[in-house]
C-alpha cells in the first residue's frame, strides 16, 4: 500500500490504517482482554522500584514531611492528567503500537519511528535493565552465593531475572498476562504492608526514629524532588499498547488508565505516611532501604526479609510488565516499516499460536541484557541506566501530550469515545510539565544524558534512509 498522505483539514477523518494495522483476521492482535488485565499491567509498570529506592531522596531535597506528602501528590496529579490525554487517543485511534501510533499519526513517520527506536533502544531496555539491578542488589543481600560472586552478584542475579522473564514471556501472552495479575497482587499486598507497619508502630505509641521535620523553605529543591517522585510514577503510560487488544473498545484502556492511576497515588501516600511515622523525616532522607528498616522496626528481623522478598518481587512484576507492553512498540514501528527494512521484518511478526511478537520480545531481552552489562562495567548499575533514560523519556511524553492537540486539530470527526476534559488545558499543562522535568533531569543526569541522548541521535542516521515519504508502507 503506498503511503498514506499527512492528514488537512479538508480530509478531517483518519486516513485508513496500513492492512496490518487493521483489526486482522489470524496473524495480529484479538480483542481478548480485560480491564483488570490492562490495568494489572498499568500497575505493575508504576509500582516497582521507585516507591522503595526513590522516597529518601525526595525527603532530603524537601526538608518537611508536608512538602513530601504534596511532592507524591502533585506526581500522582500530573500523571491522572497524562493518563486522560493518553486514554482520548488510546480510545480514538486504538493499535498495538500506543504512543509510537500517536506521535507517527500526529509528527509523521520519520518521528514516529524516531519513538520507536527510543522504546526500543533506551527506555524501554533501559527500564527494564534499572529494574534487574535493583532486583540483584536486593537479592545479593541475603542469598549465600553472594560471598561467592562478590561484586559481581547484583549484576549476575539481575542478567539472570531477565532471562527467565523473557523465557517466560515467550511462552504466550496467556502465561505472560497470568503472571502479571498474580505478581501485581503480591506487590499490592506488599505495600498495604508497609502501611501496616506504620500503622501498628503509631498504634504502640512507639514515637518516629527521628522528628518529623518543619517546613524549611532553604532545604527544598523541588526539580530534584519531582525527578525521583515521577521516575516511581513512570510507566503508565505503556498500558496504552494494549488498547488493539481490550475487549471494551470504547473505554476499556481509559477506564484501565484512570483507575490504575488512582490505586497508584493512594498507595504511594500510604507508603510515605508509614515510612514518616516509623523512621521520621530525616531517618526516611539517610536510608539506604526504607522499606526493610520500617519492617525491622516493627515486626523485626523477620520483618526485614519479608521487605526484601517483596522489593524484588515488584522489580520482577515491572519487569515483566515492560516486556509484555514494550514489544507490542517495537512489532507495531516495524510492522509500519515494512518493505523499507527486509531485515527487520522478523521484529514485525506475531505469533499467532501464542498471542505475541515473540521476535520482538526476543530482541527486548538482548539489548536488557547488553545493558545489564554496561552497568556492571560502569560498577554504578542502577544510577548510570537512571542517568541514561531520563532525559529521552520526558522529551517523547512532551511530545505525546502535543500530540493530542495536533490530532484533535487534523481529525476533528474521528470518533472520540472518551475526551480529556478542560481541553486544551489540561494537555498543554501535561506538556508543560513534562518539558520542565526534561530540563530538570538534563541537569541532574549529566554523563549518563549525553549516552542517552547519543544512543537516540543514533537511531536516527539509522533510520533515516527507511523512512523517506516515498517509502510503501505495508
Amino acid at each position: 500500500m503506498p503511503a498514506a498522505k499527512p492528514p488537512t483539514h479538508q480530509q478531517p477523518v483518519a486516513p485508513p490504517l496500513p492492512a496490518a494495522a487493521a483489526q486482522p483476521a489470524s496473524g495480529g492482535p484479538h480483542r481478548h482482554l480485560g480491564v483488570r488485565h490492562a490495568m494489572a499491567v498499568c500497575v505493575g509498570m508504576v509500582i516497582g522500584a521507585g516507591i522503595f529506592k526513590t522516597s529518601p531522596m525526595v525527603a532530603a531535597s524537601l526538608g518537611s514531611d508536608l512538602a513530601l506528602y504534596a511532592a507524591w501528590a502533585l506526581g500522582g496529579l500530573l500523571s491522572f492528567i497524562g493518563a486522560l490525554c493518553y486514554a482520548e487517543m488510546a480510545a480514538a485511534f486504538p493499535d498495538a503500537g500506543g504512543d509510537y501510533h500517536f506521535l507517527r499519526r500526529a509528527f509523521g513517520l520519520r518521528f514516529g519511528f524516531l519513538f520507536a527506536w527510543s522504546r526500543f533502544a533506551v527506555i524501554h531496555t533501559g527500564s527494564v535493565a534499572l529494574l534487574a539491578y535493583v532486583f540483584g542488589d536486593y537479592l545479593a543481600q541475603v542469598l549465600p552465593l553472594t560471598a561467592l560472586l562478590g561484586e559481581a552478584a547484583g549484576p549476575v542475579y539481575a542478567a539472570a531475572i531477565v532471562l527467565l522473564l523473557t523465557l517466560l514471556n515467550l511462552a504466550g501472552v496467556s502465561v505472560g498476562m497470568r503472571t502479571q495479575l498474580g505478581l501485581t497482587l503480591l506487590v499490592l499486598l506488599g505495600l498495604l504492608a508497609v502501611g501496616a507497619a506504620g500503622g501498628w508502630l503509631q498504634a504502640q505509641g512507639q514515637p518516629p526514629a527521628t522528628p518529623l521535620a518543619v517546613a524549611d523553605p532553604l532545604r527544598r529543591d523541588w526539580g530534584t524532588a519531582l525527578i525521583f517522585v515521577f521516575l516511581a510514577y513512570g510507566g503508565w503510560s505503556d498500558a496504552a499498547t494494549l488498547s488493539t487488544e481490550m475487549r471494551d473498545e470504547r473505554r476499556g484502556i481509559a477506564r484501565a488508565l484512570l483507575a490504575g492511576l488512582l490505586l497508584i497515588t493512594a498507595l504511594y501516600l500510604l507508603a510515605n505516611w508509614a515510612y514518616l511515622q516509623g523512621l521520621g523525616l530525616d531517618g526516611l532522607a539517610r536510608s539506604a532501604a526504607p522499606a526493610a528498616d520500617l519492617a525491622r522496626l516493627a515486626f523485626g528481623p523477620a520483618g526485614a526479609w519479608a521487605m526484601v522478598f517483596i522489593v524484588t518481587l515488584t522489580a520482577i512484576s515491572t519487569i515483566n510488565a515492560i516486556l509484555i507492553a514494550g514489544a507490542r512498540t517495537t512489532y507495531a514501528a516495524v510492522r509500519d516499516l515494512g518493505q523499507a527494512a527486509p531485515q527487520l521484518a522478523a521484529l514485525g511478526r506475531w505469533h499467532p499460536q501464542r498471542g505475541i511478537p515473540s521476535r520482538a520480545v526476543l530482541a527486548m531481552g538482548a539489548v536488557s541484557l547488553a545493558l545489564v552489562a554496561l552497568g556492571a562495567f560502569t560498577r554504578s548499575g542502577f544510577a548510570t541506566l537512571v542517568d541514561y533514560l531520563s532525559p529521552v523519556y520526558w522529551a517523547f511524553l512532551a511530545a505525546s501530550g502535543l500530540a493530542l492537540v495536533v490530532l484533535r486539530r487534523r481529525f476533528p470527526l474521528q470518533p472520540r469515545p472518551f475526551r480529556v476534559p478542560l481541553y486544551p488545558l489540561l494537555p498543554l499543562l501535561f506538556c508543560a510539565c513534562s518539558l520542565g522535568l526534561l530540563w530538570a533531569s538534563l541537569a541532574y543526569v549529566k554523563l549518563g544524558a549525553i549516552v542517552g541522548l547519543g544512543v537516540l541521535a543514533l537511531g536516527a542516521v539509522l533510520l533515516w534512509p527507511l523512512t523517506r515519504a516515498d517509502r510503501p508502507l505495508r
